[in-house]
C-alpha cells in the first residue's frame, strides 16, 4: 500500500468515526475484480455455490448489457418505517470463512429490538432449501406525542434453489406483517391520549424465477404475486409473469454479432377498499417488447418497441365505474459507443406504463388512507445521454441526464379532515394525518450521477446525486419530491478483517406539501378548515454508522448507530422520525 493511499484511508476512517449507521444491508467487495455494486440487496441469501459453467458466456454479454448505475431512493431508516429498517442494513459482512446460517440479537434506545435469523442447507447437490425470520420494534417518540407511535414489523419467510443441467430455479413465499400508528397529528388535537391511531398491514407473497442458461428460444421465467390487507378491510391481489424469449450471439456481418429478444409481460392487481369513498381499481397490463441489439466489440446499437395494453375499471360508492381500454406504443433505442473501458458514451430514449398499486405505494409512504383511486402512470417517452467507465478497476463511474413526458405522474398529497363534525367519534385516520395518491401530466428533467472508488482493497467508498425538476400541467407544487438528493457511503476492514466499519449518510433538501389549519368558530357545530398549497417540509441530514468485530470464527459484537446528528426531522407532514438511535448486539454464525 503507497503512502497516498494509507493518508487516504486513514483520513476518512477519522471522519466516519463521527458519521455512521443505518440499518442497511449491502456486501463488501473484497477479493475479487470490482464490479458496480447493488443497491437493494435482499438479507437473504438465494443461491448455493455456483457451478463452474455458470453463467454461460452467452449470459455474461447480457448481464453486462443490463447492468444500470442508477441511484436507488432509500429513504433513512431512521424513520418509524420499519419496512426501511429491515429492508436494508449496512451491517458489515465478513467476506472470509464465509456462514451462511446466523442469528443475531440487539436491543437499544428507543426500545428498538433487534432479532433475525437465516437457516440455509443442500438437501441435494444440486438443491438448496432456507428460512428467513426477521424482527424489528420500537417503542417510539414518547417525549413528542402524548399518544402511541410505536411500531413493530415481523417478516418469515422460505426458499429453495434447484439448479439443474438446463437451468436453475428459485421459490420463496413470504409473510410480513406492519403494525404501526398514525401518529403524525399536526392539525387537530385528540381529545384524549389513549385515540386508537393503529394501522395494520398483511402481506403474503410467493415468488418464483427460472434461468434457462442457453438463451435459445427461452431465456428466463419470472413470476410475482402477493396478496395484502390492513385493519381497514382493504384488499389487494397482485400478480406479474414475466417471459423472455430470445436468440443470442449470431453473426451478422464480419465482426458484428446481434441478439434478439421478445419480452412477454402480464401485470394484473385488483384494489378493493372498504372505508370512505370504498374505491375499487382492477388493472390489467399486456405488454409486449421486441428488440435487437447490435455488438461490435464493446460497443451496441439496441433498437426495440413497447407495445402495450391496458384495461382498467375505476369506481367508488360516489361514482359510476368507469373503463379504460387503451394500446400504447413506446420507442426503445440506445447506443453505446465504447472508447475505452475509461469512457463510454451512451444516449437513447424509452417509456412504459407502470402500474401504481396500494402495496407499492405502502412501501414508499405507510401512512396513506386506507381508500386510493389507483391510477398506471404512463412515461410517453424519456430521452436520456450519458458517460461512464471502469478506471483500472479502482473508480467506475455513470453521470447521466434525461427529459421525460409523463402523464399521470403519482404524488402524495395531505388528507383534510373527513368528517367535520365535532361531536364526532373520529376514526384514527380523521385528523389530518393520512395521505392520498394524486395524479398530474408533465415533464420530467432529471441529473443523476453514481461512482464507486476502491483506493485500496479493504476500503469501498460510493456516492450519489440525483436532481429532479417537474414541470406540472394543474397543480402549482410539486408535493413530497425534493430538488436535490445526495448519499455518500463507505465500508472498510481493518485487524484482518475481524473488525469491519460502515458509513451511510443522506442529504436531502427541502420539500414541499400542503397542510390544514383546523378550528372551531363560536356556535358552529363543525370544524373550519383552511389549506396551505405551499407548506414546506425541511430537508435533512442523516449520517449514520455501523461496526462488527468478529470475537470467534462463530461470534461477533455489532453495534449501530442512526441519525447520529439527532435531528427529529420529517418525512411526511407531521411524522417526526426518531432520533439518534444506538442499538448493539450479538451474532451467531454457523
Amino acid at each position: 500500500m503507497n503512502k497516498k493511499h494509507k493518508i487516504f484511508s486513514f483520513i476518512f476512517l477519522g471522519i466516519s468515526i463521527f458519521g455512521y449507521s443505518q440499518i442497511k444491508e449491502e456486501q463488501l467487495i473484497l477479493n475479487r475484480k470490482r464490479e458496480p455494486e447493488v443497491k437493494k440487496i435482499e438479507k437473504k441469501k438465494t443461491s448455493v455455490v455456483q457451478e463452474k459453467n455458470y453463467p454461460p458466456d452467452n449470459k455474461k454479454k447480457e448481464d453486462s448489457l443490463n447492468l444500470k448505475y442508477d441511484i436507488v431512493n432509500v429513504p433513512p431508516v431512521s424513520d418509524f418505517k420499519t419496512t426501511e429498517i429491515q429492508g436494508e442494513d449496512i451491517s458489515p459482512k465478513f467476506s472470509n470463512d464465509y456462514q451462511s446460517n446466523y442469528f443475531r440479537l440487539g436491543y437499544g434506545n428507543y426500545g428498538k429490538f433487534l432479532a433475525d435469523a437465516n437457516v440455509s442447507g443442500k438437501v441435494q447437490d444440486n438443491v438448496e432449501v432456507g428460512a428467513d425470520i426477521h424482527y424489528l420494534s420500537t417503542s417510539g417518540l414518547k417525549k413528542e406525542y402524548d399518544w402511541s407511535s410505536k411500531q413493530d414489523q415481523a417478516k418469515i419467510g422460505g426458499y429453495a434453489n434447484i439448479y439443474t443441467e438446463k437451468g436453475k430455479f428459485n421459490i420463496d413465499a413470504n409473510y410480513t406483517f406492519n403494525n404501526y400508528n398514525y401518529y403524525g397529528i399536526y392539525a387537530l388535537t385528540p381529545p384524549n391520549n389513549d385515540v386508537d391511531l393503529e394501522q395494520k398491514v398483511n402481506k403474503f407473497s410467493v415468488n418464483g424465477y427460472y434461468d434457462h442458461y442457453s438463451n435459445d428460444i427461452l431465456n428466463n421465467v419470472r413470476v410475482k404475486s402477493y396478496f395484502l390487507s390492513d385493519n381497514f378491510g382493504a384488499s389487494e391481489n397482485y400478480a406479474n409473469v414475466d417471459v423472455n424469449l430470445s436468440k443470442h450471439d449470431f453473426s451478422v456481418y464480419d465482426d458484428i454479432t446481434a441478439n434478439g429478444d421478445l419480452g412477454i409481460n402480464l401485470e394484473t392487481v385488483n384494489s378493493k377498499f372498504d372505508i370512505l369513498n370504498k374505491n375499487t381499481n382492477n388493472q390489467f397490463n399486456f405488454t409486449l417488447s421486441p428488440k435487437m441489439t447490435f455488438y461490435k466489440g464493446d460497443s451496441y446499437l439496441l433498437i426495440g418497441s413497447d407495445f402495450s395494453f391496458l384495461n382498467s375499471k375505476n369506481s367508488s360508492n360516489v361514482t359510476e365505474e368507469s373503463k379504460n381500454n387503451k394500446f400504447y406504443w413506446f420507442p426503445k433505442a440506445e447506443v453505446l459507443v465504447a472508447a475505452a473501458d475509461e469512457f463510454k458514451f451512451y444516449g437513447g430514449i424509452d417509456g412504459g406504463l407502470k402500474l401504481n398499486t396500494y402495496g407499492n405505494l405502502l412501501d414508499e409512504n405507510p401512512f396513506l388512507i386506507s381508500d386510493l383511486v389507483l391510477t398506471p402512470t404512463e412515461t410517453k417517452y424519456h430521452f436520456y445521454f450519458g458517460l461512464k467507465g471502469d478506471v483500472d478497476q479502482t473508480f467506475k463511474y455513470d453521470v447521466n441526464a434525461g427529459f421525460s413526458k409523463v402523464n399521470n405522474a403519482q404524488f402524495f398529497y395531505n388528507n383534510n379532515l373527513f368528517d367535520t363534525n365535532i361531536s364526532a367519534d373520529r376514526q384514527g385516520y380523521d385528523y389530518a394525518n393520512t395521505f392520498s395518491s394524486i395524479y398530474d401530466n408533465g415533464t420530467l428533467m432529471e441529473v443523476k450521477g453514481d461512482l464507486q472508488a476502491f483506493p485500496m482493497e479493504n476500503l469501498t467508498v460510493d456516492a450519489g446525486l440525483h436532481f429532479m425538476k417537474y414541470k406540472l400541467d394543474n397543480l402549482d407544487e410539486v408535493y413530497y419530491k425534493p430538488l436535490f438528493q445526495f448519499n455518500l457511503g463507505a465500508k472498510y476492514t481493518m485487524l484482518e478483517k475481524k473488525l469491519n466499519l460502515s458509513f451511510k449518510a443522506y442529504f436531502v433538501t427541502d420539500r414541499t406539501s400542503n397542510a390544514y389549519e383546523v378550528s372551531n368558530i363560536a356556535a358552529v357545530p363543525n370544524y373550519t378548515t383552511v389549506e396551505n398549497k405551499n407548506e414546506k417540509v425541511g430537508g435533512y441530514a442523516d449520517l449514520n454508522l455501523s461496526a462488527e468485530y468478529k470475537i470467534h470464527k462463530n461470534f461477533s459484537i455489532f453495534a449501530l448507530g442512526n441519525n447520529l446528528l439527532n435531528t427529529k426531522y420529517q418525512n411526511y407532514l407531521g411524522y417526526k422520525v426518531l432520533g439518534a438511535q444506538f442499538l448493539g448486539g450479538v451474532k451467531i454464525t454457523f
